[in-house]
């Protein structure tokens, strides 16, 4: 396609720029961006006001199933060229301390905190970006042999706390200040608080509250004194049972679900690993909003794909009955149920 014409405002070049991802043009995207640049918009500006929302549009479009997996990767590809490339474009050296910025351990939404490192660099950060799924241990590891003035960790998904609270902790006692940013610790930062990490709505305060440091260790203690009853804990150990009893109740109550094809299949027990995982969470961080809010997300999902929501109001309370001696579990898929239709279920 031919790149749209050169403007000096990002919220005007985000039609065409949009565009370009449709069409997996990924020359005309970087035209794009860097005339935006060229034409006299900070760079930073690209990043935020372009390719940011941009992003949040691929994903907008795959939740209503209008894009699939593979053109959503598509795009998602295509924005981290354009990234480097207006990386590239300003060239900036650094004047500040060395800044660590990871993607939480198995949360693999990279360009999101690609943008955050990329926007720390321009604003004269020495950053290195270690990327998608970084296990605590080799973050710690590479945090021994490195300076860093601070360790910044993404989290897209609430599902990942629990292995975000392993990580701060395993910062801490590394003696490195961090702050944490994402979808996945709020859109107030609530959950971030309750891990005790220092939380950044955006890459601009990221970049401020890494140079306070008095700021990032004088957050409070993480709480979670709550975790003392056990049930966070005896819910992950009991999780593989849970989603073969679901997906054992599903095909008695659901007769559509015997003839599931492979495909079908594997995507329902995935469905059904994320209700528990989500599940747990709620109770690590003894929120029930999370998992009510997440429900609310995953009805729309697979209503826009033809499942309807009494499938899941099916399997919510199947795992109510389960859980039924979990209070805090009990009370917020209780919680979850409410509005849901119940009845039977169609087929996926």
């Amino acid at each position: 396609m031919t790149a749209p014409a050169a403007t000096t405002d990002p919220t005007d070049a985000f039609p065409g720029y949009v565009d370009c991802l449709a069409d997996a043009d990924e020359y005309a995207a970087i035209d794009v961006a860097l005339g935006l640049v060229d034409a006299g918009v900070p760079p930073e500006r690209v990043l935020l006001d372009l390719v940011a929302p941009a992003q949040s549009e691929v994903g907008e479009r795959w939740a209503r199933n209008e894009w699939s997996v593979a053109q959503e990767h598509a795009a998602t590809h295509i924005s981290e060229r354009v990234v480097a490339a207006v990386a590239a474009h300003a060239n900036v050296r650094p004047t500040g301390g060395r800044v660590v910025v990871a993607c939480m351990d198995g949360e693999w939404h990279a360009l999101p905190p690609r943008l955050v490192a990329e926007v720390l660099r321009l604003r004269g950060w020495q950053v290195t970006f270690l990327g998608a799924s970084v296990p605590a241990a080799h973050l710690v590891s590479y945090l021994h042999r490195h300076d860093a003035q601070a360790v910044a960790l993404a989290c897209a998904l609430p599902m990942r706390l629990p292995h975000a609270h392993r990580m701060i902790e395993a910062c801490r006692r590394s003696d490195v200040p961090v702050v944490v940013g994402g979808r996945g610790f709020g859109a107030d930062g609530r959950w971030a608080a309750r891990l005790g990490a220092a939380w950044a709505p955006d890459a601009p305060s990221a970049s401020e509250l890494i140079g306070d440091e008095r700021a990032l260790r004088r957050v409070p203690a993480a709480q979670l004194a709550h975790l003392a009853d056990d049930e966070y804990a005896s819910l992950v150990r009991r999780r593989g049972e849970l989603i073969d009893s679901a997906l054992t109740d599903l095909r008695e109550r659901v007769p559509a679900a015997r003839s599931y094809t492979a495909a079908q299949l594997d995507a329902t027990v995935s469905d059904l690993g994320h209700i528990v995982d989500f599940l747990a969470a709620a109770l690590y961080v003894d929120d029930a909003s999370l998992f009510t809010e997440f429900v609310k997300w995953l009805v729309g999902i697979l209503s826009s794909r033809g499942v309807p929501a009494s499938a899941v109001g099916l399997t919510l309370e199947h795992y109510a009955t389960v859980l039924r001696d979990f209070p805090r579990a009990a009370h917020t898929l209780t919680l979850s149920r409410a509005g849901l239709p119940s009845g039977p279920a169609g087929a996926r």
